[in-house]
């Protein structure tokens, strides 16, 4: 398969972070020491090589930068520290940018102020929705003690605008991933997917994104688990309010030991554990894949920090039994939710979630298709 060389790459690719990328001259020594590498994938040599030259189609057919968990391995054993962590870092913000058809990825990666300024304008939205639609504040306590939270925030409309939300990320997921699709299979002509391998390898697909195993070869594990638990935590946290807000948002104060409070705490300490991991990580650098952070690593984390903290005061205000510290606490939440994902999760940062198991589920689809076709050309050989 040939492809055409655009000059234009590494001027775009410069936008998204990638900065130290002449320095490598490909020694190899990064692909060598990466845990993740196979046979059919190899990275990150391969990858850096192509943005040198200016392979635009070659790098958005390709499905291994997502395929790095950015250990920091390759970086840490580059004798030009040339950083072939953080350009595949760099690399998937670019892709993201292509996925997206509405534009909107590339103006968040590359402007600080589009990306703020739409934060901006979607928490203020929340605040005035709650200013003007909002019932009168009622701060008596119900029968048990507890804070009337539904009547200040109305389940109904609250549920209604989840499912809203809810319903636009996913179209803008499922639109980018399909473009995704477009690129890295359709696009490929080098490989014909046979129709019956899109079932039989699709539980990889849920496999990887559940487990996250790919990042367990890493030798840091802690950082895998940090990693696991904040995923896990923001998922079933994300099922929590979107899934059965009636039952998670409620009036009535359950024992400690109750379901719904359980699987809060789990979340809430999954995304705190998580968080907490990184951002230290940050502000020390003392490890390689911390050294270097985007202004959306840090407005990604801050963020989702601020909702987690906000929801635990949420908590812990209606359990005490104090209306106004919980409404305008809850206020806050939403301020800093709705924004986190409307942007986060199918323009940003959170994106990386949905696109990295696609992409280990479209790479599987090519390896095994070769091995489908070795196999046919085996039994014709010998028949």
């Amino acid at each position: 398969m040939s492809y055409r060389v655009n000059t234009d790459v590494r001027k775009e690719l410069a936008k998204f972070g990638v900065n130290e990328w002449s320095d490598c001259y490909h020694c190899g020594n990064c692909t060598a020491s990466c845990p993740l590498t196979e046979q059919d994938f190899l990275f990150p040599r391969r990858e850096i090589r192509a943005m040198q030259m200016g392979l635009k189609e070659k790098l958005t057919t390709s499905v291994n930068p997502w395929l790095c968990y950015y250990c920091g391995e390759c970086s840490d054993t580059c004798p030009r520290d040339a950083n072939p962590g953080e350009i595949l870092m760099s690399l998937r913000r670019y892709l993201t940018s292509l996925y997206d058809w509405t534009g909107l990825s590339k103006k968040f990666y590359t402007s600080k102020v589009w990306e703020v300024g739409a934060i901006l304008v979607l928490a203020a939205l929340v605040v005035l929705i709650f200013a003007f639609f909002a019932p009168p504040v009622d701060t008596t306590l119900t029968a048990d003690g507890g804070v009337k939270i539904n009547q200040f925030a109305p389940i109904f409309w609250v549920e209604l605008g989840d499912w809203t939300m809810a319903g636009i990320v996913a179209l803008l997921l499922i639109t980018n991933i399909l473009r995704m699709f477009y690129m890295v299979i359709i696009k490929d002509k080098s490989i014909r997917i046979p129709f019956h391998l899109y079932f039989t390898e699709f539980w990889q697909l849920i496999f990887h994104f559940s487990s996250q195993w790919k990042f367990s070869k890493c030798d840091g594990k802690r950082y895998w688990l940090s990693h696991w638990l904040m995923m896990s935590g923001y998922t079933l946290m994300f099922i929590l309010i979107v899934v059965f807000l009636p039952w998670f948002q409620t009036e009535e104060i359950h024992p400690i030991y109750h379901p719904q409070r359980l699987l809060g705490y789990y979340a809430t300490f999954g995304l705190l554990f998580g968080l907490t991991y990184a951002i230290i990580g940050r502000i020390r650098k003392k490890n390689i894949k911390f050294k270097f952070s985007h202004v959306s690593d840090w407005l990604f984390i801050i963020m989702l920090y601020l909702t987690v903290i906000t929801g635990i005061l949420i908590h812990f205000f209606r359990i005490g039994g104090l209306p106004m510290a919980t409404y305008i606490t809850y206020v806050a939440h939403l301020a800093v939710l709705v924004p986190m994902i409307m942007i986060e999760v199918p323009f940003s940062k959170w994106s990386h979630l949905a696109y990295r198991p696609f992409a280990i589920y479209f790479g599987n689809l090519k390896k095994a298709a070769m091995n489908y076709q070795d196999k046919k050309k085996l039994v014709l050989a010998t028949s």
